[in-house]
């Protein structure tokens, strides 16, 4: 598609949006094969924060194209969903995340993801892209899907997530359930039933869909029983479109790509890689990159068996997979938005009007840490940053890390982060350990180290506790703590020296001057 033809912006689809941002520039076109052996991956992470990359052939997948980057850099999420600012966009995902819009049931004959359907040739890795994130790993994975359960399962609700899977065995692959996640609590109340428990894989979805999905170890807001698709419903401002599966009591999203619908076997564990599975051991051997930023590890994970494999026609166009590099700012833009906004609505749940902010930044890796920003309004109120930060590392399950500071910071600058850590922190009073003791992620390689000589696994491991740094001034010591204000706003470099000179003195300010020159601090 050229550049030039004008489309209409339509984010109900993935490839109505892709041709929309196609159109605007913000998506760049390759026509050269690529190859799902770390090329993918190789090239996001080259290209890692910037425009969104879409792959018109793929090598082994004559059927598909590759989107990815989509979610990498944070100004082009807000366009895609019209969100003024970083702060417009947390706020209103915190209204998604309240005042969500429930799913559209539709009719089989109205799904595009139902054009197709086969039932006999189920080979996922033929038609499902699996891809190597790293030249570390031994075999492919597929985590480009997002699994989908609806109605009595969920208490009545809605929910959407990512699970890796690595199909060795044609239909059944393994399905990696985070320990405390929403799909662990259905696998653990359903773990001894006579039946299995039927779900979708969707690949390819809606965005609003997408980012919905990234939520998790959020649950004090999103509690099992919410409507997680309904969320997806209120980000893109219309509700999404579900229909029943072809095989299993479960719903697909009738606007995605491509559905692997099954029965998650919760007893029926097998290891992620053949590797694992020879050694006989849990945790020890590397399968694909995980949120933390280190190496992820093959387990025994519960089984998916595919029964059958929904898709739009691929004979009309190819089908659209978006593989997600994990550890990449698309990877973590998504998983950290919607915690974002759930983190300020606990805080507003606790006591309203003194969060002003929340961001989770890359370095703080997804489920890692975060940042909230503070305004004290009076003296009564000196004190809560630390409820909050307590109970931010109580509520999410693996926090590392949680720092409050004052509105004069520039939480979106780390170097203004550290700035405040340095000269506003007391290490005797202000440093919090409120869980030792608690649990935590395994996937964080200093928590493993608790289980000893153990396997590194949830059962043998324990959470040292996450640290809450309170950055914030008193409240009535304002004057002791006031920043210069430098007069930015009163001077025009271009009124002394050419806008060539100014251009080429700005391409060198890097780091903490890029914030202090735009605020005046």
């Amino acid at each position: 598609m050229s550049t030039s033809e004008k489309v209409e912006r339509d984010i109900s689809s993935l490839r109505s949006t892709i041709n929309w941002l196609v159109s605007e520039g913000d998506i760049i076109v390759s026509d050269k094969e690529v190859d799902p052996d770390a090329q993918i991956t190789g090239l996001q992470k080259k290209l890692d924060g910037s425009l969104g990359l879409l792959f018109r052939k793929v090598k082994g997948y004559p059927h598909l194209e590759v989107v990815t980057n989509m979610f990498a850099n944070r100004d082009c999420i807000n366009k895609i969903f019209g969100w003024k600012d970083e702060t417009d966009r947390t706020r209103k995902l915190r209204d998604a995340l309240v005042t969500p819009v429930h799913p559209t049931e539709i009719n089989h004959k109205d799904a595009p993801v139902q054009e197709v359907v086969i039932t006999d040739d189920l080979d996922v890795n033929k038609w499902v892209l699996a891809i190597k994130h790293t030249e570390l790993e031994s075999e492919f994975t597929i985590g480009s899907g997002q699994t989908v359960v609806v109605g009595p399962y969920f208490n009545g609700g809605s929910h959407i997530s990512y699970n890796r899977m690595n199909f060795r065995w044609g239909n059944v692959g393994t399905f990696q359930i985070s320990p405390g996640s929403h799909m662990w609590q259905v696998m653990t109340e359903h773990y001894g039933d006579d039946k299995p428990i039927p779900l979708t894989m969707n690949f390819g979805i809606p965005p609003g869909a997408q980012l919905a999905a990234g939520s998790g170890f959020d649950y004090v807001v999103l509690p099992k029983g919410c409507d997680e698709l309904g969320v997806g419903g209120a980000i893109q401002q219309s509700p999404l479109r579900i229909v029943k599966a072809k095989t299993v009591e479960a719903y697909s999203l009738a606007d995605a790509e491509l559905v692997l619908e099954g029965h998650l076997y919760p007893r029926d564990k097998r290891f992620e890689t053949r590797e694992a599975e020879e050694a006989g051991v849990q945790g020890k051997y590397v399968f694909h990159p995980e949120w933390a930023g280190y190496m992820g590890k093959a387990y025994k994970a519960p089984t998916l068996h595919v029964s059958a494999i929904t898709m739009r026609d691929p004979k009309k166009s190819k089908l659209i997979i978006w593989p997600m590099g994990v550890h990449t700012a698309d990877c973590q833009n998504n998983d950290q938005m919607i915690r974002e906004a759930a983190i300020f609505e606990l805080c507003e749940r606790l006591q309203p009007g003194i969060i002003q902010d929340v961001h989770l930044p890359y370095c703080l890796t997804e489920w890692g840490g975060c940042i909230i920003q503070v305004k004290k309004r009076n003296q009564i109120e000196e004190g809560w940053q630390r409820n909050f930060l307590s109970a931010i590392l109580s509520c999410s399950q693996g926090m590392r890390l949680a720092i409050a500071v004052d509105t004069d910071i520039d939480m979106y600058s780390m170097d203004d982060i550290m700035w405040a850590i340095t000269t506003r922190v007391n290490p005797q009073t202000d440093i919090l350990n409120p869980l030792p003791g608690g649990r935590g992620q395994t996937f964080m390689p200093a928590e493993r180290m608790t289980a000893g000589g153990k396997e590194w696994t949830g059962s043998n491991t324990r959470f040292e506790g996450g640290m809450g740094i309170d950055a914030t001034f008193p409240f009535g010591y304002e004057k002791d703590f006031q920043r210069p204000v430098y007069a930015v706003d009163k001077v025009e470099p271009t009124d002394w020296f050419s806008a060539q000179d100014v251009a080429k003195a700005r391409e060198r300010m890097k780091g903490w001057v890029e914030s202090l020159s735009r605020t005046g601090r």
